[in-house]
């Protein structure tokens, strides 16, 4: 009776112990694959980012009216990007915004795209001084100030929110309501 006994607490610490291994090797798989701080659109079209990347980019397709409006007034915007690259809004909205913004000729020279970890935390203070609590999280501003921001997912579409913003229409976002 000891013997089983023994037996069972013995395995069930050589269990405890696998599952923990398990658990690290995976945190470890996922911090390793895990962008933080400043990034490119040319690092997300890298492995491992590229296996979603690249599709959620080549099959968007906004829609043209939206397009139109966004071509003629994004111009004058700054845009600051927060996004991570573990969360599954944000690898499905920023293919689209990188398009987006593609196609309407953006100046890549005023988007500042920065990737956070999982507490939503990057290098630095932007995530603090922008009061980032959810990603992806996009800000268009202009002379320093915000105008708006995009949080999370589309009211109607990624592209016609941006073009509600850009435009100036009144746009609130999910978490502000």
């Amino acid at each position: 009776m000891i013997n089983k006994i023994l037996l069972l607490f013995l395995g069930v610490f050589i269990t405890a112990g696998e599952v923990s291994d398990e658990k690290e090797k995976l945190e470890n798989i996922n911090s390793a694959e895990m962008l933080l701080g400043e990034f490119t659109q040319a690092d997300l079209e890298k492995p491992p980012h590229l296996r979603w990347f690249t599709p959620g980019y080549e099959n968007y397709n906004p829609k043209e009216e939206a397009v139109g409006t966004i071509k003629e007034n994004i111009g004058d915007y700054e845009i600051l990007l927060f996004m991570g690259t573990w969360c599954g809004d944000s690898r499905y909205e920023v293919p689209k915004f990188f398009k987006l913004l593609d196609v309407v000729d953006f100046d890549k020279e005023n988007l500042t795209s920065i990737a956070v970890n999982y507490a939503k935390k990057a290098p630095g203070d932007l995530d603090e001084k922008y009061n980032i609590h959810r990603v992806p999280t996009i800000i268009f501003m202009k002379d320093g100030e915000e105008i708006d921001r995009f949080v999370e997912y589309s009211i109607e579409s990624l592209e016609e929110d941006v073009a509600k913003i850009v435009k100036g229409e009144e746009y609130t976002d999910p978490y502000s309501k």
